[in-house]
Parts: C-alpha cells; structure tokens; sequence
C-alpha cells in the first residue's frame, strides 16, 4: 500500500528534524487538510506527543496535518515582525468552506503574564521592548498598542467565525455516571453566597440599539466645558446589528466592595473576588485593582502616591506590589502594612495556601468560570490560610450573570451536592460568530480620563447612545451583528431537534441587549422553527439568567437535559460551570463550531488547571493534562473532513477514533495523579493501540486494516516495555527550554520519551 510520506519538523525555522512535533507533508491540498493549532502551556506540551500520532495515522487517508503557531508567544513575535501572523491567517482561512481547524486551548493573556513571556523571549535572543507601563510618548504608546493586541481574548474572536455547539459526548457521559467524580457534601446551615451589585454596575447602565442601515460609528467623550475627546475614531456597523453601550460607576463599585469585605469579617467567611482578568482584558482589571484598593484602602491612603511614582499598579495584584515594593524606601513599611491588614482580616480565599498566595495575588488567578465551578463543587468552600477549607462570599461586581451562581448555591444548600451518577445534562449553543463580543474588553473599553458625557455617534452625527461619566469610570461598548445572530436561533432549533430535549433562551427582558435578541428571536425563531421537520412542536423558551439556571438544575437532578442558548459571556461561564460538576472538568467536552461559510473549527476544552501542570512537568517529568478533549476535537474533524471531501477512509478514521475513545475511558486510561501511574503521554500510547486496533479490526476498507495490523501488534505486543519506557523518566526534573516558547527539540525529547512507541508509528 502506497501511504503519503509524513516528514516531522520544526516550523519556526523550516529545518526538518527527526525531533520537532511539527508536520510538514507532501500533500498540501487545503480540501484533505486539517489545521492542528500550536497553542500554550499543558496542551502545548501535549502537542509533542500527540501530533505524531495524528499525522501517521491520518496519512494513512490522505489527509495532510499542518499546524499554525497562535502561542502567546508566537502572537508577540507577529507584532513586531519577527514571526508569520498565523492568527490572521487562520481567520481569513476561518471564512472559507476549506477551513478545518483544531484549536487548543490557549493563553489569553494578563499583563503579568505578557510581561513574563515578553521577559523569556528576549532571554531567547528576540529583540523586543518592554512593556510600557506608562506609555508618554508616541513611540510607547505604539509599543503599548502592539501587545494590547495579544492581551485578553485576542485569537478567539478572529476564529470564531461560528456559533458554538458545544456538549458531553456520550461516551464521557457514561464514563462519569458509573465512575463519578467527588462532589463536596453541602451543609444546609452553608453560609457561602455569591455578593453582587445592585446598581451602578454594567447591567444596570447598558443601553442598546439596532442599527437601521450600514454605517460607521464614533465613540466621543464630551467634556463639562464642551470640550471633545475621541475615544475611538471609526467603528463600522452593519444593518440590523446590535450595539450596546454601558459603565461601571467606580464610585459605587467601591461602596459596595468596602461593604461585601466588612460582610465577610461580620460573617466569619472568607473573602474572595471572581472576576476574568484575562478574557475582559481592559475592564476586569481595572475592577481588580479595586479590589485590591477597597481591602487595603489605608496602605493606599499613605503610599499611594510612591506606589505610582514607582510604576506599581493594584490592577497587577497584591503579588505584584509586593515583589516591586523592595526596592522603595518605604518597602519594608509597605509589606508591614500589607501583613497586618490581612492580619486584621477578612480572611482572603487562597489559591496557595502553603505559599501565602491569596486570592487577590494575581488578577489572571481566580478565573470566574473555573473558580466558582470549583468553589460549588468542593461543598461551597475555598481554601483558607490556615489551609483548611471553608465558606466564601464570592464577589462578582457586575451583576449582569452572578445569580446564575447564586441560583445554584441556593439550590445545593437546599438539597446537598448534585449526583454525577445520576445528574442531567446542559449542554449550550452559545452565541460568539464574527466576534460576537458582550465582553466589552477589546478596542471599546475605556478607563475615563475626566468628568463628562460618552456619546456613541452614527456618521450623520446623531447621539445614539449617551451615559454620563466620571473619571475612573470604565465604559465599554458592544457589536453584535446580525447574520451571526440568526444563525444561532438556527442551530439552537436545529439542536433542539436532534436532541429532542427543551433549549432554554438565557435572556432577561430587563437587560436592554437582551431585549434588543429577544426581539430578534421573535422575529427568526418562528423561520427556522418552520424550516425543520418537527420543529414546530420544540419546547423552546426564554427566561432570565437566574431563572434558566433554576430550571435547568431542576431538571438535572431528575436527571434531565436542558440545552442552554447563551450570549458570549454566558457561553464561557456556562461550558465550565456545569461541565466541572457533571464530568468534574471542562476539558472533556465536544466542541463543535459549525462555521458560517461551511467550515469547521474544533475546540478541545479548556486550560485552567495547565499552568500547574507545566510546573509538574518540569519540576518531576510527570505532565497530568487530560487530552480526552482533543481526541474528540479530532474525531469531529475527520467526520467534517470525510463529508465536506466525500473521503471514505477519513470517516473510518473517524468511526473508529470514537470506539477507541470509548475503550480509553472503559480501561481508565486517562493521566494518573501521581508519580509511577501513566502520564499524558501514557495516555497518547493507549489511545494509539486502540485506535490501531480498531482500524486493523475493521471490514470496511481491507487495505487499510492490513496497513494497521502491523501497527496494532507492534503497539500491543510491546506495551509493558513502552509503559516501562514511558514511566521511567518521572521523577526528575524536565528541560524544556521555555515555558511560553518551548525549544521544540527539547521538548519532543521530554514528550516522546519511548523509542519503542516512535518505531512502531514509524511503519505508516
């Protein structure tokens, strides 16, 4: 049989080596190729073990994998010339019907965190500068303008040219009902609860409008003298998009943190911000810093003033300050003043209680989507400092989604923890195509110099929406178009149907862009409806955030499923929150985003835990990420792949990738916790043999099973001596040249360290 020749190399420079995870392939027709992403961190590092396992077998049909570097790193290296712009590459091939793309989770990064990878890649030899931390002439406002495109959410929104379709599968599902994960008892007397603002924030100042006609839009700050600030020059609009425009008033914001830290101390529970630092990579900031502010309003009051001189932002967290405070005069003053108020309490939630690590450390720590997850399923406890656990006041600001949380705390302090054995589902349809944004965090959010009014102007000059503002307020603004919008009540019907399950609209009439969609539903939903064979008789229905989540775990506890259509920001919280607590992890689930020009992107779940894990990696050669997500992404791929270019042997690949899935999780093949069990690359073996198995197995194509009967004995015959091969390097430490810009040698050497695993893939 004559297979492609698959030859394994280094991209960033070119050069082949026998080492690099990278695939360079003879058959570069874009209709038999999948995109496979090179992203950061845990799944990075996963990437080297994995990607030759997919290039081999997927040759084996023809099928081309090629990669595009979206790192963090790679992103950085792009604004200043000295790397390709993959990211914008993959968003034009996005917008094809060519587009098949595997996307890992990557970085969305902090400033902490893009201070620390611009510091390791200028250690690499790259001739970058540093990050401005006060920009005063134009020449570092430039600079500032290059990394303010790598920061926050900056590769999603050009992907994601597709709603997203996102579920458990059934297989994981099975897996977690008879092999459950731990749940925290909850007590009924939990005094744990979710705080959040009832005026002044986001949710009660947006305002919202439909665009009547294409145009282009400017956002003006109007002083009290009359005086005009542009705040963004140019913002093109469509003809039925939705634009909102919102603020949170600093004033009150810190009224009410000053009260939720005196609740806490009053309450006996620990005090703990939730907020997501890195996704709105301009407003939650800004929120963070004051937080960090209300609990330390003293060490302020009398060191603010050299804090600022020095350059030392309480938006960069409490860890922040005190690793830049040394070299004050009044350092030793500052960290006195520091350890006495958290003396004093509240006690703060801690992310590291054994090093003093608090919640209020670093603002890209405590992620809102993971940490409450977490928090609900560990009985309503965070860790205290004393390193036991124990009840929390999670703050969260805005209260535009907090009573989803708080919906369920009430729910499982009524009747204790959910049962993974039994629960129900809630998989979403989430609304993000054509950078759906809801976030606010991206070039329409401002931190307002001075008193007056913002004002988003239509190019007639006409005021279509107005706030009035004082300084330090953050205003942002919102685009939704509306062909992405019509889409998703299309895959919500057409999921509904499928599934043959209730799809609940997470919309509250009393939000002015939710009332802007309801509308538009009204309007399209009856389309689409009437469009599909029994979609009439769907049970479709639209209720306010807090109330489709009550119904929703009503539901689940009867062991229901309930479809949850969502915004962007929902979308995010949803796919971590109720994924944690049925599957005990988001990176399990399948994500689907079914491309509105006929393309297909397949997202393999989420990244939280993967900073831990490359400390693991390093410091004992141990790496714990779960792939299960990517093995499903690829599955999902090669189905789309085989359909969209009629490719037989690609959906065999496909068919029996999901059966190998299934036998994965029935053996407990997934990463261990602890030295001496198989790793993430122990995973990749197991995954490998049964997928050879299954293909040498199948009566489909003869050809194909003969070429995998060869690969299926050598895996199979030699599994105790790659599993010995595999576990013996743990327990020392790994050398992988760079955490955020790994050296690609070193790392596939740590990654792919059994030689009887890479002969046996070297027969395709």
């Amino acid at each position: 049989m004559n297979l492609p020749t698959v030859l394994l190399g280094n991209a960033r420079s070119g050069d082949l080596s026998e080492v690099g995870y990278r695939s360079v392939v003879t058959d570069t027709n874009a209709a038999a190729s999948i995109i496979y992403t090179h992203t950061d961190e845990a799944p990075l590092l996963a990437t080297y073990s994995f990607l030759p396992i997919i290039s081999a077998y997927a040759s084996t049909a023809g099928v081309s994998v090629e990669t595009r570097d979206i790192s963090v790193a790679a992103r950085i290296l792009a604004q200043f010339g000295l790397a390709d712009d993959a990211l914008a590459e993959l968003g034009a091939l996005a917008k094809t019907p060519e587009a098949n793309i595997i996307k890992l989770p990557n970085v969305s990064a902090s400033v902490p965190q893009l201070k620390a990878a611009i510091k390791e890649l200028q250690g690499q030899g790259f001739d970058l500068p540093d990050y401005p931390e006060n920009a005063q002439t134009d020449e570092e406002k430039a600079v500032v303008a290059k990394y303010d495109k790598v920061k926050g959410s900056a590769v999603n929104p050009v992907l994601r040219e597709g709603n997203s379709d996102r579920r458990a599968p059934l297989s994981v599902k099975n897996y977690a009902k008879t092999h459950p994960h731990s749940m925290g008892a909850w007590s009924s007397d939990s005094k744990t609860n979710v705080a959040t603002m009832s005026s002044g924030d986001f949710f009660a100042n947006e305002k919202s409008v439909v665009i009547g006609a294409d145009d282009t839009l400017s956002i003006v700050l109007v002083g009290a003298d009359g005086t005009e600030t542009v705040l963004k020059e140019s913002v093109p609009v469509l003809a039925g998009e939705v634009v909102d425009g919102t603020f949170m008033d600093v004033a009150a914001l810190r009224v009410f943190l000053t009260e939720q830290i005196a609740r806490a101390k009053a309450e006996g529970v620990l005090f703990s911000a939730h907020l997501k630092a890195t996704m709105m990579k301009v407003s939650d900031p800004i929120i963070f810093g004051h937080v960090v502010q209300a609990f330390f309003p003293t060490l302020f009051e009398q060191y603010g003033e050299q804090l600022r001189a020095a350059g030392i932002s309480p938006n960069d967290g409490l860890g922040g300050l005190l690793s830049a405070v040394g070299n004050l005069p009044e350092g030793d003053a500052i960290k006195a003043a520091v350890a006495a108020r958290l003396a004093e309490g509240p006690e703060v939630a801690m992310v590291d209680s054994d090093k003093g690590i608090t919640n209020l450390h670093v603002p890209s720590d405590v992620i809102i989507d993971a940490s409450m997850p977490a928090m609900i399923r560990t009985s309503g406890h965070m860790w205290g400092p004393d390193g036991n656990e124990a009840d929390t006041l999670a703050v969260i600001p805005d209260s535009s989604y907090a009573g989803v949380y708080q919906a369920v705390i009430e729910d499982c302090r009524a009747h204790g923890a959910y049962d993974p054995s039994t629960m129900g589902s809630v998989p979403n349809v989430g609304l993000m195509a054509q950078a759906a944004e809801e976030y606010g965090s991206h070039d329409k959010t401002f931190e307002i110099p001075a008193a007056g009014t913002v004002e988003v102007r239509n190019a007639a000059g006409d005021v279509l929406i107005s706030h009035d503002v004082q300084p330090g307020d953050v205003w942002r603004a919102c685009q939704t178009k509306d062909a992405p919008i019509q889409d998703w009540v299309k895959l919500a019907v057409t999921r509904a149907r499928a599934s043959g399950t209730p799809a609940v609209f997470w919309l509250d009439e009393n939000r002015a862009h939710d009332a802007n969609l309801i509308a538009k539903i009204g309007e399209y939903l009856p389309q689409h409806t009437a469009s599909i064979e029994g979609g009439e008789g769907l049970d479709i229905r639209i209720l306010a955030p807090a109330e489709a989540c009550a119904f929703s775990i009503e539901r689940i506890r009867r062991g229901e499923d309930t479809i949850s259509v969502t915004g962007n920001v929902l979308r995010d919280y949803n796919t971590d929150l109720f994924p944690i607590l049925e599957l005990g992890t988001s990176a399990k689930m399948l994500s689907v985003v079914p491309l509105m020009n006929g393309g297909g992107l397949f997202e393999t779940g989420a990244g939280g835990s993967a900073p831990k894990h490359v400390q693991q990696l390093v410091k004992e050669n141990y790496l714990r990420w779960d792939s299960l997500g990517e093995f499903f992404a690829l599955a999902a791929s090669l189905e789309h792949l085989a359909t969209s270019t009629d490719n037989a042997r690609a959906q065999i690949l496909a068919d029996t990738l999901d059966r190998a899935t299934g036998t994965f999780l029935n053996e407990d093949r997934s990463p261990g916790r602890r030295l001496g069990t198989i790793d993430n690359r122990g995973s990749h073996f197991y995954l490998a043999l049964y997928w050879a198995q299954e293909l040498a197995g199948q009566s489909e194509d003869a050809e194909l099973a003969d070429a995998f009967a060869d690969v299926a004995a050598a895996l199979g015959g030699n599994e105790e001596k790659i599993v010995a091969e595999l576990l013996a390097v743990q327990g020392s430490p790994a050398d992988i040249g760079g955490y955020y810009r790994p050296d690609d040698a070193k790392a596939s050497a740590v990654m792919r360290p059994s030689a009887t695993l890479n002969e046996a893939l070297a027969i395709l």
